[in-house]
C-alpha cells in the first residue's frame, strides 16, 4: 500500500523507498503502517475470460488514491472413469498480519529474492522483487489477482520433486481501451496464443511449446463451473480448431487444459491467461523489449510500421509487433508464432539483465503489472504461491530454454487450418513427457552417456522364439493387450506370449518384470518395444524355467510397434529457437 493510500499524501513515490539492507542483500520497502486505512475488497467478477472471479476478502488501496508506479485506477475489462479395456477388471490463510511497525528482514545466505512469474500468452517471465516487505505489500499484490477454477483439469499443483508444466493462454478478446482494431470483432476470447511451458525436474532446462490456434484437435467433454456458479458438462468437439477450446460454448481455460492433455499426453499443473492489455502494460513496465527486423515492416492489419534494423518496443507498438503476421515469413499464424518466440527470448534476456534486477522501480512496476494483467487458476491465486512457483523457474538459464512449435502440416481439406505432422509431433510430445532436454545441457549429456554405456549389457539377446511373456493392460487404451499380442506374434515371432487382459492394478508407465535369469529375454523384448531402462523391473530371485515375464502396458502405450522410450534428440528440421539467441524477424 502506498503512502497516499494510508492518508500520508506527501508526494512520496513508494518505489523510491526501497532500501538495500546490507545485512541481508534484500531490498526493503521502508513504510510505517498506520491503522484504520485498509479497505476490504468485496469479491467481484472480472470480464476477462469466462468464469473469472476476484478473490474476496482482500485489501486494496482506493482507486482514486493509488499512486504506486505502474498502477492504474480501477479494473479493466479483459479477456473420468477408466472404463472397460480388454475385458472386465478383477475385483480388486494466509499468514497472520503483523499489528504495526516495520517488519524485520530475515537473513539470507545469498542475494536478493527473485520470483519468476510466467506472464501470459504472448509474454514471458517477470522477475518480481517482492522481498521481505511485509504484510502491506503482500496485501497490495494479492488484491490484484483474479482466479478461475481448474475444474479438476490440472494436476492439482506443482511440486519440487518433479517437472513443472504451465499452460499460458493469450486471448483475442478486444475489451479494453485502444484494442478495437485488434482480433475478431465480438470475440468471446478464444485461445489465440498458446504456450505449454515445461520446466525439467532438475530445473536445468525448459521447453516452451507453441500450439497453433488453427490446429485441428479433439476438444474433449469439459465439466465446467460457470461464472454464475452453475456446473455444466460442455460437450466436446472432435476435429475442432484448438482456439475454440476457450470461449466457445462457455468454455473456460480448464477446457483448454483438457485439450492440451488430449493432444500431448501432458497434464498441465497450472494455467495463466492474458489479454491484449497485458502485453501493453508488461512491456511498458520493463522499459521496452529489443527486437531486430531483417526487413521493413508495414502491416495494415496490425498497424505496425517499422524500418529494417533494431528497435525497442513497448505498449501499443509491442502489441502491434506480436499481432503482426502479413509482413513476416509466409504471412501465416505460424510466422507470427516465430516472431512471438523471438520477442519472448529478448524479453527474458532483458529481465535477466542487471538494469532490471537492480531497479526497485522496475521491479515494483513489473509486480504490479503482472498481478493485474494475469488471470490464474485457483491453485495459485495467492502472491506467495505465485512467488514459490516463480522461484522454482528462476534458475533456468536462457541458453537452456528452447522455444519450439508443434510440428504441423497444411490441412488438405481446409487451407485455413493445420493438422499434426504425425512423423514428428509424437517425438516432440514424447521428449517433453519424458523430460528430455531440447538443448545440450551438460548434466543431461553426461546422464545420456552413462545410460548408453549401461545399455551395452553383457551377454547375447535371446531369440524371439525363446521370449516367454504374459501381457497385461495396466491403464493403456482399451484393446491394447490384444493389440500388443498380435504384433508380438505376427510381426516379431514371439509365439510364447499370451494376453492376460487387465492387470490387478494400474501402472503409471509400461513396465516389464522379469527374473535375473530372464535378463536375455528382457533385453530382447525391450529392444523390440523400445522400452527405456526405467521400464525394466528385475526381481531378486530367478524365475522358473517355464515362468513367463510380466509385461504391463501403461498409459504411455499407444499402439504396438511405436517405441515407448523418448528420443534423446528432437527432429532436426522442426522450428525452434533458444532464448539466449537474438534472431531478426524476416
Amino acid at each position: 500500500m502506498d503512502a497516499q493510500g494510508r492518508g500520508r499524501d506527501e508526494g512520496i513515490d513508494p518505489a523510491d523507498q526501497w532500501v538495500l539492507n546490507p545485512d541481508t542483500g534484500d531490498y526493503e520497502l521502508r513504510l510505517t503502517p498506520s491503522s484504520g486505512r485498509s479497505a476490504a475488497a468485496a469479491g467481484t467478477t472480472d470480464a476477462r475470460t469466462p468464469g473469472t472471479r476476484r478473490r474476496p476478502g482482500r485489501t486494496t488501496p482506493p482507486a482514486d488514491k493509488a499512486s504506486v508506479p505502474g498502477q492504474r485506477g480501477g479494473r479493466r475489462g479483459a479477456g473420468g472413469g477408466r472404463g472397460d479395456r480388454d475385458e472386465p477388471r478383477k475385483q480388486g490463510g494466509r499468514a497472520a498480519a503483523p499489528a504495526t511497525g516495520r517488519r524485520k528482514a530475515k537473513p539470507r545466505k545469498s542475494g536478493k529474492k527473485k520470483a519468476l512469474v510466467w506472464t501470459g500468452g504472448v509474454l514471458a517471465f517477470l522477475l518480481v522483487g517482492v522481498g521481505t516487505t511485509g504484510y502491506f505489500v503482500y496485501e497490495h499484490f494479492n488484491g490484484n489477482i483474479t482466479a478461475i477454477s481448474t475444474d479438476g483439469a490440472g494436476t492439482g499443483g506443482f511440486s519440487k520433486d518433479r517437472a513443472i508444466n504451465v499452460l499460458v493462454i493469450g486471448t483475442d478478446k478486444r475489451t479494453g481501451e485502444g484494442n478495437e482494431g485488434y482480433g475478431d470483432a465480438g470475440s468471446v476470447g478464444h485461445a489465440d496464443t498458446n504456450i505449454l511451458f515445461h520446466v525439467s525436474k532438475d530445473r536445468t532446462n525448459a521447453t516452451a511449446l507453441s500450439i497453433p490456434r488453427d490446429l485441428i484437435a479433439d476438444i474433449p467433454n469439459c465439466p465446467t463451473k460457470l461464472e454464475n456458479g452453475e456446473e455444466k458438462d460442455i460437450p466436446g468437439t472432435p476435429g475442432g480448431r484448438f482456439n475454440t477450446s476457450l470461449g466457445q460454448s462457455d468454455r473456460t481455460p480448464s477446457c483448454t487444459m483438457r485439450t492440451v492433455t488430449e493432444l500431448t499426453g501432458i497434464t498441465p499443473d497450472h494455467f495463466m491467461v492474458a489479454d491484449f492489455n497485458a502485453v501493453k502494460s508488461l512491456t511498458t513496465a520493463v522499459g521496452g523489449v529489443d527486437v531486430c527486423l531483417a526487413k521493413d515492416i508495414n502491416d495494415k492489419d496490425s498497424h505496425l510500421k517499422l524500418s529494417k534494423g533494431e528497435h525497442t518496443l513497448q505498449g501499443e507498438q509491442a502489441l502491434s509487433f506480436l499481432r503482426t503476421r502479413h509482413s513476416v515469413g509466409f504471412g501465416s499464424d505460424l510466422s507470427r508464432i516465430e516472431i512471438q518466440q523471438q520477442f519472448l527470448g529478448s524479453l527474458m534476456r532483458k529481465l535477466k539483465s542487471s538494469d532490471t534486477l537492480t531497479s526497485p522501480t522496475k521491479m515494483w512496476s513489473l509486480a504490479e503489472a503482472a498481478t493485474k494483467a494475469l488471470t490464474v487458476d485457483d491453485q495459485i491465486d495467492d502472491i506467495n504461491k505465485l512467488r514459490k512457483l516463480g522461484m522454482e523457474l528462476a534458475s533456468v538459464d536462457p541458453k537452456n530454454i528452447t522455444f519450439t512449435t508443434v510440428p504441423v502440416l497444411d490441412n488438405p481439406n481446409d487451407k485455413a487450418t493445420v493438422i499434426l505432422d504425425e512423423s514428428k509431433a509424437p517425438q516432440v510430445f514424447s521428449m517433453m513427457r519424458e523430460d528430455v532436454s531440447f538443448t545440450a545441457v551438460e548434466k543431461q549429456e553426461k546422464a545420456a552417456a552413462k545410460a548408453k554405456a549401461d545399455a551395452k549389457l553383457k551377454g547375447e539377446m535371446a531369440d524371439a522364439a525363446d521370449v516367454r511373456v504374459d501381457v497385461y493392460n495396466g491403464g493403456a487404451p482399451a484393446g491394447s493387450a490384444q493389440n500388443a499380442l498380435d504384433w508380438l506374434q505376427n510381426e516379431e515371432s514371439v509365439l510364447k506370449s499370451t494376453n492376460q487382459a487387465n492387470a490387478p492394478e494400474d501402472v503409471k508407465k509400461t513396465q516389464l518384470v522379469y527374473g535375473p535369469n530372464q535378463a536375455d529375454q528382457a533385453r530382447r523384448l525391450a529392444d523390440m518395444m523400445g522400452l527405456s531402462a526405467s521400464a525394466l523391473k528385475p526381481t531378486t530371485t530367478d524365475a522358473g524355467e517355464m515362468d513367463p515375464m510380466k509385461l504391463t502396458l501403461g498409459p504411455d502405450f499407444k499402439k504396438a510397434g511405436s517405441p515407448l522410450s523418448a528420443p534423446q534428440k528432437a527432429p532436426d528440421d522442426i522450428q525452434r529457437v533458444e532464448a539466449d539467441k537474438a534472431v531478426c524477424a524476416k
